[in-house]
Parts: structure tokens; sequence; C-alpha cells
């Protein structure tokens, strides 16, 4: 016979082991502060294919962001076919980085969400969680600015074949970087304006 304290001792486990599944089904991950002062833009980057785990890794952590009204305006395209990331390096004036990448994300958002006007706001927070994400996996990361030039939104379209009801925000290439560097500090005590 189970005694009740059996059962309840039972039951906080099963609760606890539900718990524990649920975060790592979610890849919920506490980002630390030590990637806010580690993260750095990084164009030269190592031979290495980045796993398939960290790529969801990282895109979970970018649709995870806050959005005006909860819209999440952002889809992805993951590009690892060489002869169009080499077409991607070629968009703008500085994505040539991209050509020796063995990944690069583009982030694209709706324009039928329902705040468009917030929509760059928006895909710049999941792009900001993207590149913390993959600091945090021990790669490297840099966004190159797509949006809102019309030049560099159309090439990006034609290379990816882009539907109309997607616009193209940024280029994002990552993989293992060549070299570490320290990030700069860049905080500036005369740009805190306190009101008391």
């Amino acid at each position: 016979m189970v005694s009740t304290w059996e059962k309840k001792d039972r039951t906080w486990e099963i609760i606890l082991i539900t718990i524990r599944q649920h975060i790592n089904y979610l890849g919920i991950r506490r980002i630390r502060m030590k990637e806010l002062f580690h993260r750095t833009s990084v164009r030269k980057y190592l031979d290495k294919q980045v796993e398939d785990e960290k790529v969801e890794m990282m895109l979970k952590g970018a649709m995870a962001a806050p959005s005006a009204g909860n819209q999440q305006p952002w889809e992805f395209y993951v590009v690892k076919n060489k002869e169009t990331i080499e077409k991607l390096s070629k968009t703008s004036p500085y994505a040539s980085c991209c050509a020796s990448v063995p990944l690069t994300f583009v982030a694209c958002y709706r324009i039928n969400c329902r705040m468009p006007e917030y929509a760059h706001i928006d895909m710049s927070a999941s792009v900001e969680n993207l590149l913390l994400e993959a600091d945090s996996l021990g790669l490297g990361a840099v966004w190159l600015g797509i949006a809102p030039l019309k030049e560099r939104m159309d090439a990006v379209r034609e290379v990816l074949n882009i539907p109309e009801d997607l616009e193209a925000f940024a280029i994002i290439p990552c993989g293992y970087p060549e070299s570490v560097r320290p990030q700069q500090d860049r905080f500036d005590k005369d740009r805190i304006h306190y009101v008391l």
C-alpha cells in the first residue's frame, strides 16, 4: 500500500519532470548579462557547419522577441546553399562577408500585419535576440541592414524569390567565428538623463 506522503512525493516529482520537459521543449533559456556584454559583430568565419539544433535555438530566440500588440510580423529564411549565399553577398555593399559564411538568415516581415508602422521596431528586437542567442551558443553573427532601402530589399527579394506579402529586413550571416575580440565599452554616463 502506498502512503499519502509517497503519493505527494511522486506528484511533485511528476510536476518537476513535466516543467523541465516543457522548458527543454520550448528551448527557453535565460539570457545572461554575459551575452549582452560579450556579443560583437563577426564577419569572418571558420569553414564549419552550424548544427541544426543551434539554428533552431537561434530562431526560437528571435521569435521570443516582444512585438507591438504581439503581432509577431517575422518570418525567416535559413540559407545554406552556397550559390544563394554568394548572390546575397552582392545585394548590399556591406554584405561581402556573406560570401564565405556557412549559414545566412534573412529576416523578413509581413506587410499585412496589424500595425505595420511598428514592424521595423519588432524586427529589430527579433534580430537582436537572434544575435544574443548566437553568442550564447559560441557562434558569431552580424546584422546587415537591408530595410528600409528599397533597392536592397528588392535585390534580396529577387535572390530568394520572396513573395509580395513579405519584405526583407536584414541579412544575418552566422557561423563559428574565426577569432573572438572583446566588446567595446559603450557605456556613456553623459547620455543618461535622470528626471527626478
